[in-house]
């Protein structure tokens, strides 16, 4: 039984360094001496694709290899669960998840690498507020824990990241590289990722996510009208009307889902045998100049009347072409000699169900986010919210019905409500997996204060992410009442970034025998067995909602995931004589589940009295065909 240690792979996230390094090994054999990468061989095997040039396009900033070291940089942390903060635990397949999006992120990445659709993000707009984000290279779990006043009560932000500051462009850039670095590889290869933005940072995001995503992914910058009436107060005399959402794929099998059809456009009020048909206009784009062969006479068969086309636009087809649509009875000719010809379309000959989705969004507006949280919460609470029905247009042309959804700065948790709303309208089952730090509100605040006044009387603290939860409640809540026959999940799962379980070795220089002591269960002491549990899950890369089912076997809570694929029994004490009907009743259970996979074991390593009993018991398991057994 293979004991798992603080220093073991099994207790951080995933090393991208190593794994990196093991591709390049596998890819290119002959570029390494001694252990080491060998350049100048690499680029003869790479050839022309090297740039060698000092100066290159793009975008570069100073922090930028630390920013992309620190998305290297394995997280020691955590989550843990917090079943009483959640709706319908036992069966949701949602998360929202409290903590540093930077951390969690590479939590994440063992569970549900490849198997996001879409990244939805509205990050910090970069106007010259503080920024909560400030990342330690050498300990950002301890950073964040200080950050959230989890170590002296009180919490901290950085300084004010103004204009005038030399670092404004430096200091957002920093932030945001790693997060997208990351979220990258929890795509699908067929994912996108949109990203809300102002004009203060729209040229830097989009360079950023070129230098991640690769620049032939980019798929669109949407133009949002997010203010429908103009604003008087402009310093500028320009009101800036609109936001931006930018776009970029995984790969070139990203692509949006269109807008369907106006069937209501179709009819057969002559009873075509062809079927169903639309009028369309026959005028096409170019002008005579451009492109003579579009500029031609059309005749009606029977009255020989002539119809030409304006000099700018020519006809959409050429002359052959309308000439064969005439003969099919597809052109339709006016009644009065001032008319134009029009198309015959018919519904079967198109093959596409959807059209393309417009690059301009106005139908919705920030005022209708910010009324909806007013209704909701019955005072406004949070401010410029983006609207949930602004969202549910990105979620239905981004995802399939079946979709994980990813936003990874949540703030009021409009995605997740968008997410259960689209599974409402349209019977889908999409899952959200939200982030929100549990960023402070100070009352003093005359911004903040409203909302920090709220979450006094609803009992909870005075953080943002419980106001993301609060609103996930009422939404499900207010999409269950609006939508009765609805039986999809409105719950959510709730886990909170913080220090690994595992406790790391920290001697205590002046007090070595105590530091010993409190080392003989390298588990910590305040933390349950459930906390333990879902670290097992992180480590070994299950989905933190897999079905979980519990047995007593022998006076001992024995944990089946994933339908047998993984067992685990944290009991504190397993003595000598339970060895053998412990490992007996698992291995019925075992057989009872049948799974089709290979099977890990995990124990408590400290629960067994000595290592005799340990071996016994791994003995018993193995000679039943359960190979992997493990112990923290």
């Amino acid at each position: 039984m293979k004991k798992i240690e603080a220093t073991d792979p099994e207790t951080k996230s995933p090393d991208l360094v190593a794994e990196n390094i093991e591709q390049l090994k596998a890819l290119f054999p002959e570029a390494w001496t001694e252990g080491k990468v060998d350049f100048e061989v690499l680029k003869q095997l790479l050839g022309g694709a090297v740039e060698d040039r000092e100066e290159k396009y793009g975008l570069n900033w100073h922090g930028k290899r630390l920013a992309r070291q620190l998305a290297l940089t394995p997280s020691t942390g955590t989550l843990r669960p917090c079943p009483e903060e959640s709706v319908d635990w036992d069966t949701t397949q949602n998360l929202m998840i409290e903590g540093d999006c930077l951390e969690v992120l590479k939590l994440l990445q063992k569970s549900y690498a490849g198997k996001v659709k879409e990244i939805y993000i509205d990050p910090p707009y970069n106007t010259g507020g503080d920024f909560v984000y400030p990342d330690d290279f050498q300990d950002n779990i301890k950073n964040y824990l200080d950050l959230t006043g989890q170590l002296d009560g009180e919490g901290r932000k950085n300084s004010s990241n103004t204009e005038a500051s030399g670092r404004f462009h430096t200091d957002w850039l920093n932030m945001m590289y790693p997060r997208l670095k990351l979220a990258r590889s929890l795509l699908r290869d067929d994912g996108v990722i949109v990203v809300s933005i102002s004009d203060h940072e729209t040229a830097a995001l989009r360079f950023l996510l070129a230098d991640i995503f690769g620049e032939e992914n980019f798929s669109a910058q949407l133009v949002w009208k997010s203010r429908k009436y103009p604003d008087s107060r402009a310093k500028t005399g320009v009101s800036t009307d609109h936001e931006y959402l930018v776009l970029f794929t995984r790969s070139e099998n990203g692509v949006l889902r269109g807008v369907e059809r106006d069937e209501a456009k179709f009819s057969n009020p002559d009873n075509d045998p062809r079927g169903l048909w639309m009028s369309r206009s026959l005028l096409g784009l170019a002008s005579k100049s451009q492109r003579p062969n579009l500029h031609y006479t059309v005749v009606e068969p029977g009255t020989g009347r002539a119809f030409d086309p304006p000099e700018d636009t020519g006809w959409r087809y050429s002359q052959e072409r309308m000439e064969k649509l005439v003969q099919e009875g597809c052109v339709l000719f006016p009644p009065k000699p001032d008319g134009r010809p029009r198309e015959k379309k018919f519904r079967a000959d198109l093959q596409n169900e959807f059209v393309a989705f417009p690059s301009i969004i106005d139908d919705v507006f920030t005022s209708d986010g910010t009324a909806e949280v007013r209704k909701m919460f019955g005072e406004e609470i949070f401010n410029f919210t983006k609207p949930t029905k602004l969202l549910e247009q990105i979620v239905e042309q981004a995802t399939d019905r079946d979709s994980l959804v990813l936003d990874f700065f949540a703030g009021s948790g409009s995605t997740g409500q968008a997410v259960m709303a689209k599974n409402a309208a349209d019977g889908g089952y999409r899952r959200f997996i939200l982030v929100q730090l549990p960023e402070r509100l100070a009352p003093s605040d005359r911004e903040q204060k409203t909302a920090a006044d709220f979450c006094d009387r609803i009992g909870k603290p005075r953080t943002i992410a419980e106001l993301t939860k609060e609103r996930l409640r009422r939404a499900g809540k207010k999409i269950r009442e609006e939508n009765p026959m609805f039986a999809g999940d409105l719950g959510f799962r709730v886990f909170k970034l913080a220090s690994s379980n595992i406790r790391a070795w920290e001697p205590d220089r002046e007090n070595l025998a105590q530091t010993l002591e409190a080392s003989v269960d390298h588990l910590k002491t305040d933390r349950t067995e459930t906390d333990i549990l879902f670290e097992v899950l992180l480590k070994l890369g299950l989905d933190l909602t897999v079905p979980i089912e519990q047995r007593a076997i022998v006076s001992k809570t024995v944990h089946s995931i994933g339908a047998g694929t993984l067992m685990v029994c944290l009991a504190e004490k397993i003595t000598a004589s339970e060895v053998e009907p412990l490992a007996l009743g698992m291995v019925a259970w075992h057989k009872e589940l049948a799974p089709s996979g290979e099977t890990s074991v995990v124990f408590r390593d400290s629960a067994f009295t000595d290592d005799v009993a340990k071996t016994n018991l791994t003995a018993i398991l193995q000679q039943y065909g359960l190979e992997n057994v493990r112990s923290l």
